[in-house]
C-alpha cells in the first residue's frame, strides 16, 4: 500500500474516534442533567409566620443642649474670682465668675465726669455763660446804663450852652459821639444777658457733646455689668475653664450652662434613607462611653436639606432626648437608632427567601416536595424578615437555598431536613 493512502486512513480512523467520544460525552451530560433534574435536593427553608416587624434607621449623631448659654469675655480683662465648680447645678441669676473691672471703673468715672462737664457748659450756653459771666455782664450792663444816662445829660447841656453860644459845634459833636458810644454798649451788654451771646449752633454743639458724654457713660456701665457673669436661667455649669488670675481676651468663652435633664441630638441620615423620616419617630440614643445604658426620644425635625459630611451625603435630623439623669453631655457622639415603621401581628419571611425577576417579587414555596413560585407583595423589613402583604399565607414554607448551593427553580424536586 503506498504511503500516501496508509496516511489518509490513519486520519480518517482519528476523527471517527474523536466523533465517537464526542457523542458519548453528549450522551453522559444529557443522562446526568436528567438525572438532576428528576434528583430531589436537600434545601433549608423557612415557615410563614406572624411577628413584629419594625424597620429602622442606625446612624452616627451629635449631643447638644436644648438651651445652651455660653459667656464671653467682653474686653481684655483677668479673672478675678471663680465662684462655682464644673458640674455644679447653678440657679438663675447666680454669678459664675468675676472679671477685673478697675480699669472700666476708671473709664466709666472719667466718662461721668465728661457728662457733668458736658451739662454744665450747656446750662452755661442756655444761661448766656456761667455764674460768674451772668454777674460781670450785668455789673457791666449796670455800668453803661449809668454812662448811657450820664452821656445824654450831657448833650442836652451842650445844646443849651450852644444856643447861648457858650458851647462850641464841636463840644456838642463830642456829646453826640460819647452818647452814642454808650448807647452800643448798653446795646452789647443787654444783648450778652438776655442769652444773646451764644448763637443756636453754639447750643446744638453743647448738646451733642453732652450726648456723646452719655453715651460713654452709658456704654461703661453697661460693661461693667458684663464683668459679672451671671447664669440666665438653672441649670448645670457644665464648662468651666478658668481660673483665679488667667488672662482673657476679648471673645474668649469663659463658661457654660446648659439644662440638661432634655437634650438634643443631631443625627446624620444618609440621603436613600431620608424619605422614610417623619416628625415623632421614636429614638434611641447609645454611648460607648456608657455601655449598656440608652435614652428615649423623638424626631423633632426633619431634614430640609442635603449637606457633605466627609464622604457621605446626609441630611440633619434633629431628636428630642430624655436625660432626666443628666447622665448625657454636651458635644459627645453618640449612636443613634431611628425607628421609621413598626408592624405588629404580620406575615413575614426571611429575607433571602425573597427573590426578584423582571422587576417583580417571589419566593419558592414548597407543595408536596416541589418548588412553587409564588409572586409576592412586601412592605417593611429589618436586617433579617421582610413583610409579605399578599401571596403567601400563615404557616406556608418558602425555600432558602439548596445544602450543595445548587440553584433553586420552580418544579424543583425538594426533601425538607427532618
Amino acid at each position: 500500500m503506498p504511503l500516501q493512502t496508509q496516511a489518509a486512513g490513519q486520519v480518517s480512523s482519528k476523527k471517527r474516534v474523536w466523533a465517537s467520544a464526542l457523542v458519548i460525552i453528549a450522551i453522559l451530560a444529557l443522562i446526568g442533567l436528567l438525572t438532576l433534574r428528576t434528583r430531589t435536593v436537600a434545601i433549608r427553608f423557612a415557615t410563614v409566620t406572624r411577628e413584629t416587624i419594625t424597620s429602622s434607621i442606625s446612624t452616627n449623631g451629635k449631643v447638644e443642649p436644648v438651651q445652651n448659654f455660653e459667656a464671653h469675655a467682653p474686653v481684655q480683662t483677668s479673672v478675678k474670682k471663680v465662684l462655682v465648680k464644673e458640674g455644679e447645678h447653678v440657679k438663675a441669676g447666680q454669678l459664675l465668675l468675676q472679671l477685673d473691672d478697675t480699669q472700666v471703673r476708671s473709664d466709666a468715672a472719667r466718662a461721668q465726669a465728661q457728662v457733668k462737664a458736658a451739662q454744665a457748659q450747656l446750662s452755661a450756653i442756655r444761661a448766656g455763660g456761667s455764674h460768674e459771666e451772668v454777674f460781670t455782664t450785668r455789673n457791666q450792663l449796670s455800668s453803661a446804663q449809668s454812662e448811657l444816662q450820664a452821656a445824654q445829660r450831657n448833650l442836652d447841656a451842650m445844646k443849651r450852652l450852644e444856643q447861648t453860644g457858650a458851647a462850641s459845634p464841636a463840644e456838642v459833636q463830642d456829646a453826640e459821639a460819647r452818647l452814642k458810644n454808650a448807647q452800643s454798649q448798653v446795646n452789647l451788654l443787654e444783648q450778652k444777658s438776655g442769652g444773646g451771646r451764644y448763637s443756636s449752633l453754639d447750643v446744638q454743639r453743647a448738646e451733642a457733646q453732652l450726648q456723646e458724654a452719655q453715651a460713654a457713660y452709658a456704654a461703661s456701665q453697661d460693661m461693667l455689668s458684663k464683668l459679672d457673669i451671671r447664669a440666665p436661667f438653672a441649670g448645670e455649669a457644665y464648662y468651666m475653664p478658668l481660673k483665679v488670675g488667667n488672662f482673657v481676651n476679648p471673645g474668649d468663652l469663659l463658661a457654660e450652662v446648659a439644662d440638661l435633664s432634655h437634650v438634643v441630638v443631631k443625627a446624620y441620615v444618609d440621603e436613600p434613607d431620608i424619605g422614610k423620616l417623619g416628625l415623632g419617630q421614636p429614638t434611641t440614643v447609645t454611648w460607648d462611653a456608657l455601655p449598656g445604658s440608652s435614652w428615649q426620644g423623638k424626631v423633632t425635625q426633619v431634614p430640609t436639606t442635603v449637606t457633605s459630611r466627609g464622604s457621605r451625603s446626609v441630611g440633619e435630623v434633629t431628636c428630642e432626648i430624655d436625660n432626666s439623669e443628666k447622665k448625657l453631655l454636651p458635644n459627645v457622639n453618640v449612636s443613634v437608632l431611628i425607628v421609621t415603621a413598626k408592624h405588629e401581628n404580620v406575615l413575614s419571611v426571611p429575607r433571602e427567601a425573597v427573590h426578584q425577576e423582571d422587576g417583580k417579587r417571589y419566593v419558592l414555596e414548597v407543595v408536596n416536595d416541589q418548588l412553587v413560585r409564588r409572586d409576592v407583595e412586601t412592605s417593611i423589613a429589618n436586617l433579617t424578615d421582610i413583610e409579605v402583604t399578599k401571596g403567601l399565607s400563615d404557616g406556608s414554607k418558602v425555600a432558602l437555598g439548596a445544602y450543595n448551593n445548587q440553584p433553586l427553580h420552580d418544579g424543583m424536586k425538594v426533601t425538607l431536613p427532618k
